[in-house]
């Protein structure tokens, strides 16, 4: 196992094996695909045509015009046209067909930490468990920078280091994977729960974990998604960091994920202006404080909220923001990053019958005393940030998947 992961390191590390991209490094689309393929955990090569003669001459054996990139070459030799993430994870194998018979013991919808943890202690104890998420694995949590108050790892952590070891341990334990593959719809069977997909197919679980987390607020600005996914980052990895380099960057946001982005960013851009509408003592650990305050070029302003995007063609030019009294400001910015907290991503339950919280939270069943981790329908748990009243941590939400499994193995007790 130790030899498998360090091999796919050294992948990822070198840029060697799995599919080729071609196409300009800043062109959105090509940075969607990378990000996907970065998260999870996947090794691909990236030619830019400006200066890569082997990229100029894929384009013209395959006739590709400017509107179909970035073309990805698959392993098995096929040619994709600026393909969705869904094509993608099948080219490389990603993403395999779903049995529409096999009845599992528990569906777990959604691959962060605490998707994951219920995933490794369900596989571990011998229960039939396949994992979906519609992006990739580890969530939130695996767009962290570096995780420093993580049990156990005193140095700290990245994100996506710690996730992925998760991913693979549940793997170890037989855990079936399906991402990315969206679930649209959940019904009560005859005994079972049925599990409706995006791709147009269906599973059958005998129980259900959601563990679907938040999806990332955005801010209300009515030109932010032509800068979205090129421009705009709501994580920030190797990736960002490297488009960002030795220029200015704007970070808003005032909790532990922005504390983290903005202390990684520091290494590697010129500036940092850290947005902030209230004081960062309210919602930041302390550690995190003293490291801001520690690092020359990151520059809080307190009480300041973004006004203005402004650019063309996709490319952020400036940003434009001001003070509680209404003076304002505007930076020659290429690149911003959101880290504005999250909304419960539980629209796809809206016909279930599952009862939400005020603010769609996944709502506790009364009925089982003690038991937060039960829904308003038997047999399906909720864990994690989409749970109302959770602890927004990732060792809360660890802890949340391994007990969540204890309730499983009752119910199906129970129900047999």
């Amino acid at each position: 196992m130790r030899a498998l992961i360090l091999r796919r390191v050294g992948l990822l590390e070198q840029g060697t094996g799995g599919p080729v991209i071609v196409g300009p490094e800043d062109n959105g689309d090509v940075l969607r695909l990378q990000g996907f393929l970065r998260r999870n955990g996947h090794p691909f090569q990236r030619l830019d045509p400006a200066d890569d003669g082997g990229a100029r001459t894929l384009l013209e054996k395959y006739a590709a015009r400017p509107e179909d990139l970035p073309i990805v070459l698959c392993p098995d030799g096929s040619m994709l046209r600026n393909p969705s993430e869904q094509q993608l994870a099948r080219c490389i194998g990603l993403l395999q067909a779903i049995d529409p018979a096999k009845i599992y013991d528990v569906a777990i919808v959604g691959a962060g930490p605490a998707g994951l943890a219920a995933a490794v202690y369900a596989g571990s104890e011998g229960l039939s468990a396949i994992v979906l998420d519609c992006r990739s694995f580890g969530g939130q949590a695996g767009a962290s920078a570096r995780i420093e108050n993580y049990l156990g790892f005193p140095t700290g952590i990245s994100g996506m280091a710690l996730m992925a070891r998760a991913y693979n341990q549940a793997q170890k334990f037989g855990v079936e994977m399906a991402i990315p593959d969206e679930v649209k719809s959940l019904a009560r069977g005859d005994g079972d729960f049925a599990l409706n997909l995006a791709s147009g197919g269906s599973l059958r679980s005998r129980a259900v974990i959601v563990a679907t987390g938040a999806r990332y607020r955005q801010l209300k600005l009515d030109n932010l998604s032509e800068f979205d996914g090129s421009c705009v980052h709501y994580w920030a990895s190797p990736l960002e960091a490297r488009l960002c380099k030795q220029q200015d960057v704007a970070l808003v946001g005032a909790g532990n994920s922005a504390g983290q982005a903005a202390v990684y960013l520091s290494g590697h851009a010129s500036k940092v202006w850290l947005l902030a509408r209230r004081g960062l003592e309210a919602t930041m650990s302390r550690y995190l404080i003293d490291r801001i305050a520690a690092q020359p070029n990151i520059e809080v302003l307190t009480g300041y909220e973004i006004t203005a995007l402004e650019g063309n063609g996709g490319v952020l030019r400036t940003v434009r923001w001001k003070n509680r009294d209404g003076e304002e400001s505007a930076k020659s910015i290429a690149h911003l990053f959101l880290f504005i907290g999250a909304e419960p991503n539980t629209d796809w339950l809206a016909a279930s019958g599952i009862r939400l919280c005020e603010k769609g939270f996944i709502a506790a069943d009364g009925r089982h005393e003690g038991s937060p981790l039960d829904t308003s329908m038997p047999g399906v748990f909720a864990i994690g940030d989409v749970r109302s009243g959770s602890i927004k941590r990732v060792a809360s939400a660890v802890g949340e998947g391994a007990a969540v499994v204890a309730r499983i193995h009752r119910y199906l007790a129970d129900a047999a």
